[in-house]
């Protein structure tokens, strides 16, 4: 199974057309959050109506997933947290979207919504509690914030992780997080695209702007990763110890090559080096 990894679009069409361009490639497309942006200035609820005519395409292509961040939190609940309506909308177009969970062979997905408050966060804890009880050896999480003290939380000044879901980690060890949200870890002195917590690896893309997005992709036959930003084209090996820096892709796959993102294998190697 190959799941493209993307988060923080923030509303780029161009980025979304990108995305809807490259998902017959993939079995899965990953979305970790912020598709749309609170700070544009298309009104939110057109933002809404055509990011959702982005995913029905997407979905039509290969399989959805999609978690909401910050930036997707339109309502407000009973109790006043503040929640994502729209992103549950998209469960009718096949999507797994907050509270779900999707198992796709021997791998088992748990969406995570972005959380506001203490209700919210207990709803997350008790959905990793049950897909505790049914889980398989390989569990991978969508979740928007990165865990705290993590270099995929590292804004360059200080962390903006998440500390509750480093406890949820180090009590469930997922194989896997996704997260988003921290625009800068990747390009930063001392942050990075990816960590390990325990025997959890954890990645966060990043944000550049332009076509395509930042994105990373998993290879789970291959136990592989592989992160491709502007000028970035790097990999590591999944069923090894954590080890820094990355490798870059010096001879990229054939689905990579497919993709446009490496016409010539000499940008796998890059002078610059994030770690």
């Amino acid at each position: 199974m190959r799941c493209l990894v993307v988060a923080d679009l923030h509303y780029s069409l161009p980025q979304l057309d990108w995305l809807v361009s490259a998902a017959p490639q993939f079995d899965l497309v990953i979305f970790a959050g912020d598709a749309l942006d609170i700070g544009s200035m298309v009104d939110f609820r057109a933002q809404i109506v055509v990011v959702k005519k982005y995913l029905a395409l997407i979905a039509a292509r290969t399989r959805v997933i999609l978690c909401s961040g910050n930036h997707d939190l339109d309502e407000r609940n009973a109790e006043g947290e503040k929640i994502s309506r729209w992103i549950s909308e998209v469960r009718e177009l096949g999507i797994a979207c907050d509270g779900d969970d999707l198992s796709i062979g021997d791998t088992l997905f748990t969406v995570c919504p972005w959380w506001d408050g203490p209700l919210v966060k207990q709803r997350i804890s008790d959905q990793l509690r049950d897909a505790s009880l049914i889980r398989p050896q390989r569990w991978i999480w969508a979740h928007h914030a990165p865990p705290a003290n993590s270099p995929t939380s590292w804004g360059g000044k200080r962390f903006f992780g998440d500390v509750e879901l480093v406890q949820w980690i180090m009590q469930y060890q997922p194989s896997i997080v996704i997260s988003g949200h921290v625009h800068q870890s990747p390009f930063v002195k001392d942050g990075s695209w990816y960590d390990r917590l325990g025997q959890t690896w954890v990645f966060n893309a990043g944000l550049q702007p332009g076509r395509p997005p930042t994105h990373v992709v998993l290879d789970l036959d291959e136990n592989k990763a592989f992160w491709l930003a502007a000028g970035e084209a790097q990999w590591i090996d999944l069923s090894a110890p954590l080890k820094r820096p990355a490798s870059y892709i010096e001879k990229p796959p054939d689905w990579l090559i497919s993709l446009g993102r490496i016409a010539d294998p000499s940008l796998g190697r890059p002078r610059a080096a994030a770690g």
